[in-house]
This record gives C-alpha cells, structure tokens and sequence, in this order.
C-alpha cells in the first residue's frame, strides 16, 4: 500500500475510483467503517491535547513552509487533482494557488488571533477582564468532491492551527489530494496523529462521525446541511456550513461588455460549473443584452476542450456520471418547454465519458428546473432586465444567497447596487475570484446557502471556545459597602454608572 493510503482508518475494504478522463479505473480506495471512525476519534483525540499545548506560533511552523512546498511540488498535485475531478489544468492551479494563499494567511496571524485579549470591565481598574481562546478539540470535517484539494485543506489548516485535531471525510473519489497533502505537511513536521482521514459513504459512518465531535464544519448541498445542522443541533455542538447557489451576474448598462463577456466565461465555466460560487442567472440591461450575448456566444464557442495537461485548456470534464445526467436533465427539460440554445448543449463523448459542451440559454421560465434549482455544470441563462431596482428583485429571488457579481464601468455604482444583493460576496467586475481570495475578509452564504464563513477571523475563532476571566478586585465588590442600605445603594451606583457614561468609562 503506498505510504498515503495508509492514512485513512480503515478495515481493508477498497472502493475503485474512476478517472474522469477515460472512464477507467484509477485507484481502489480504503473504506472506513463506523468502527473506523471512532478509532479515528481516539486518535485524534489522544493527540490533540499535546498539540494544543504547543505554542501557537510553533503549530504555524509547518503550515508556513506549506505555501512555498506546494507551489514547488504543484506538477505532482496538479496531476492528481486533475485525475480525480476531470478539471481544466488552469482550474487545478487555483486549487494550489487557494491553498497556499491560505496556508500562509492563517500561519501568519493565528498566533495573535489565539492570544488573551483585554477586555473593558464592568469598573475601571478594579474589574479587569480577559478573553482566552481555547480549541474546541476534535473538529469533524466533511469536504466535496469538486475543489477536494482547497475545500479540504483550506478547512483543516485553520482548524489545526486553533489547537484542535481533525477527523476528515473527503469525497472518496477526490481523497487522494488530501492524501498528498497530509503526506507533505508531515514531511514540513506536522505530527501525524492530528490530521486523521476516513472514506466511506455518509449513510455507512456519519452518525459516527457526528457522535466524536466537537464541531463540524461541511461544504456541500443544502439538502445535506440541513441534515448536519439538524444533528449538530441534537447534540449541542457548533456547525459550519457553506452550501449551494444559484448565483447572478449582473451586467449594468455602462459595462465594457467585452471584458464583461470575458469574465462571464470565468464565472460560469470554471470548472465545468461544478463550483459553489459559479455563475448560473446571468442579468443583462436589456439596451445591451443582444450586443453582450453575441460576444459571450462568439467566446463560449471559441473555448478549447480537453483532458490532460495542456495549459491552453480552457475547460474539462465534469466528474461524475450522476453530474452529467444532471446537467444534460437540466437542459433538455428547459429545450422541451422552449428555452432556446444559444450556444453548446450537447454532451461531448468524442473527448471524453463525462464532457459537456459550455452551454448559454435564453428564454428560462419558472416552470423550468434550469430557473431556480442549482445545475452545477457548464450551463448559464441569460435575461434582460430593465431598471435596477428590477434587477435586484430578480437576483434576491432565489432560497440562496451566496456569491454574486455585477459588471460596471463605475465602480460606486457596483458596490451600492453590490450592497443590495443579499448573498455573502459580491464581486464588482468579478465573477468570484477576488472576494474569495481575498483572505482577510469573511466567506460564506446567506439563507439556505449556509451558516458561519471561511476565512477572516472568523474563519479561524469558529474553531474555538471563547472564555471570559473577570478578577474583580477586593475593594469595591457587588455588594453595599460597610453596612450601607441597599436603596442607598442603589442610588450611589446609578448614579456612578450615569457619571461613567458621561466620562465614557463604559
């Protein structure tokens, strides 16, 4: 068994997993069972408390020298991420490039983030209260197939970095990414045990997984969250959840629709759709919208297809079979009830089992599954649309609220229209990237796209249990002093507060 395999728990039982690519077989893949799963919790836990220990500075050490060893290695893990998801090589390097960003933003400041903080008393001087920081301890982690490499990594190293240890599930069919990662952090000097992985199908270890932890963290569909929100609530822990989208671009009438065409094809086919944060509802001010769909139909069918490791590459494979008959379900449901195919449409077996062409409609209705439910592929639907206060109703009429973005000439004009769109990142002349990336700010979904954020503080305190140390000094307690009447008391100390308000003391 290669050295990485051998990181996931497991009994012995194998599951094949298939390369996108070609269709054949790829790797047999340990499989956990519930049994599998409380070990990794033992384990986990019995290493946790050393590792918290350690000084926060310390833990960061591995996960500084993260950022320069993954970008040397990136062949090795660009080969592999793209084998197990089918994507583009430009796609597979945003993975590399998220984790390092990442890595490095977190090893930098997780140590001041951790430290005790003072806080304002009730009194001055004689109330001195400080905040401490301690890691939850366990922190049960549960990642997609689609970015296996930046949804994993990305989760687990602030986890880590708070002090806790982690039992990760990624999807089967994208672990070995995970696998190789683990392999490298160890070799920069994380420990092992604190970073435990288990594979397997949720039905089989899920209540196992949920019963060891401490805090769970999930990205996935809503349908699942809520199943995780649900348990994590039974038991009284803390949850992270980022979720699905139905995410709008919203193209002004002042946009250079060229470059706006251009962006459309990043926010919408980046990965074959199969992205949290991808584009589906495109809105375009109806004096430009036939100038802006012949550039963006003219670019879409320009795109260059293929598997492997050509760079020039501009979208590849779906990754699964189920994704496929989805999206091709999708489209030939919207054809049938009189959406009109402007550009792609079709599956694409010359280039591979899992291919489908880019793809751009019109004429989207409600009664369509396309018009409100997530497709998660390389398919996009255009609409024109009037007035702002219109476009902003269509892109708030959805149960999700993710990611969005909005194409302008006039930067103000994009974040006040920005500002009214309720989804938790809004890109202006975006489609996602520089929200994403940009670590120090919050990530994350409003409505049924999520709870919590990734990323910024937050990202990192939402692993630990925050606690308040107040000393209060002997002199001057909550009690009357000396014998003094309460009402009495009551006086002075309404009227100290009231003096404190003015000298604002509080």
């Amino acid at each position: 068994m290669p050295h990485s395999l051998s990181h996931v728990v497991s009994s012995g039982r194998t599951q094949e997993i298939i390369d996108p690519f070609t269709g054949e077989p790829m790797a047999a893949m340990p499989v956990s069972t519930a049994d599998d799963v409380r070990a990794a919790h033992e384990r986990a836990r019995a290493a946790q408390e050393a590792w918290a220990a350690l000084p926060a500075a310390e833990r960061a050490r591995p996960f500084l020298r993260l950022h320069d060893a993954i970008l040397d290695r990136r062949a090795e893990i660009l080969d592999i991420v793209q084998h197990e998801t089918g994507k583009a090589r430009r796609h597979a390097f945003e993975e590399v490039l998220d984790v390092a960003g990442c890595a490095l933003y977190y090893a930098r400041r997780a140590a001041g983030l951790l430290a005790p903080k003072a806080r304002k008393g009730i009194f001055p001087v004689a109330t001195r209260v400080v905040e401490l920081r301690h890691p939850k301890g366990v922190v049960a982690l549960i990642s997609p197939w689609n970015y296996p490499l930046s949804l994993g990594v990305s989760d687990v190293v602030p986890a880590l970095l708070a002090g806790n240890a982690v039992v990760h599930k990624p999807d089967t069919q994208t672990s070995q990414s995970t696998l190789w990662t683990i392999d490298l952090l160890v070799e920069l000097g994380m420990p092992r045990e604190i970073w435990q992985v288990v594979l397997g199908e949720p039905a089989d270890i899920s209540d196992a997984l949920m019963d060891g932890a401490d805090y769970v963290a999930f990205t996935g569909s809503t349908k699942a969250g809520r199943k995780i929100a649900e348990e994590a609530a039974k038991r009284l822990i803390g949850c992270s959840l980022e979720l699905g989208g139905k995410n709008p671009m919203i193209v002004l009438d002042d946009a250079d629709l060229d470059v706006a065409a251009q962006g459309a094809i990043r926010a919408c086919f980046t990965n074959a759709g199969q992205l949290c944060i991808s584009i589906e509802r495109l809105y375009v001010h109806e004096s430009i919208f036939d100038a802006f769909a012949d550039r963006l139909v003219r670019q879409v069918e320009a795109m260059k297809l293929g598997a492997g490791r050509d760079w020039s590459v501009q979208m590849g494979s779906l990754t699964s079979k189920r994704q496929l008959d989805g999206v091709v379900a999708h489209v030939t449901e919207a054809v049938d009830k009189g959406a009109k195919v402007l550009a792609g449409g079709r599956a694409r077996p010359d280039l591979g089992p899992l291919f489908y062409e880019p793809t751009v409609l019109t004429g989207v209705t409600d009664d369509m599954a396309l018009c409100r439910n997530e497709t998660f592929g390389p398919v996009v639907s255009l609409y024109p649309y009037t007035t702002e206060e219109e476009v902003v109703a269509l892109a708030n009429d959805t149960i999700y609220g993710l990611n969005a973005s909005v194409w302008t000439g006039d930067p103000a004009r994009g974040r006040a229209l920005a500002a009214r769109v309720k989804a938790g990142t809004v890109n202006i002349n975006e489609g996602y990237g520089a929200a994403y990336a940009s670590y120090d700010a919050p990530m994350g979904g409003m409505k049924a796209s999520g709870l919590g954020r990734r990323h910024g503080v937050e990202g990192l305190l939402k692993f630990t249990e925050v606690q308040n140390i107040a000393t209060q000094a002997s002199w001057l307690g909550f009690d009357p002093p000396m014998g003094m009447p309460y009402e009495k008391y009551a006086d002075v100390l309404a009227g100290l507060l009231k003096t404190m308000k003015k000298l604002r003391l509080k």
